[in-house]
């Protein structure tokens, strides 16, 4: 994958074929460039057996493929950067998914277009699950949440285009300030 907000697109995916209500994506680049990419989900979580396979590229609950390349893809590149990933899950209470990558390691890939990412995410599941963005740098934090957008829009489909539009340059405007420059 050739950024960050690929891997994060595909682990978003996961939480959503688990059947997430919620899934809540975390960035955050501290002082020292280090980088923590947070995905939790309250969807069906995993058992213990499965936790150890989804490390295996030949681990996977697809059935329209026997590989699975997403979460050993996101560990590799996370120890290339002198980093690594965690994953804690509970059967019938969800899953969290952390990665930390060094910022600052030439092996780091860039964030990538991560506010259309989760624009994209929320434009294919218009009736859920639901995403929450939460980014924080030393420059400052912002947070999405589609929940508070399809309140405010009482009724209007979350893929309509004007609204697609909207949350696009409103995540992207929010997020400028706290990585532009911080994070590639």
């Amino acid at each position: 994958m050739r950024d960050l907000s690929l891997h994060i697109l595909d682990l978003a995916e996961n939480s959503v074929r688990a059947g997430a209500k919620l899934i809540t994506i975390g960035v955050k680049a501290d002082e020292n460039k280090l980088i923590t990419l947070t995905i939790a989900d309250d969807g069906c979580g995993m058992s213990s057996e499965l936790l150890e396979r989804v490390m295996s590229p030949f681990g996977t609950t697809r059935t329209t493929r026997k590989v699975g390349l997403g979460i050993p893809l996101m560990a590799q590149n996370a120890r290339l950067t002198g980093g690594d990933i965690a994953i804690r899950s509970k059967e019938g209470e969800g899953t969290v998914f952390t990665a930390t990558l060094h910022g600052d390691s030439i092996d780091c890939l860039p964030l990538g277009d991560l506010a259309g990412t989760v624009t994209s995410l929320v434009a294919v599941h218009p009736d859920g699950p639901d995403f929450r963005l939460e980014l924080s740098s030393p420059r400052g934090e912002m947070h999405f949440d589609s929940r508070e957008v399809r309140e405010a829009l009482s009724g209007v489909p979350l893929n309509e285009p004007e609204v697609v539009a909207w949350m696009l340059e409103s995540i992207r405007e929010e997020m400028e300030p706290i990585f532009g420059g911080v994070i590639q």
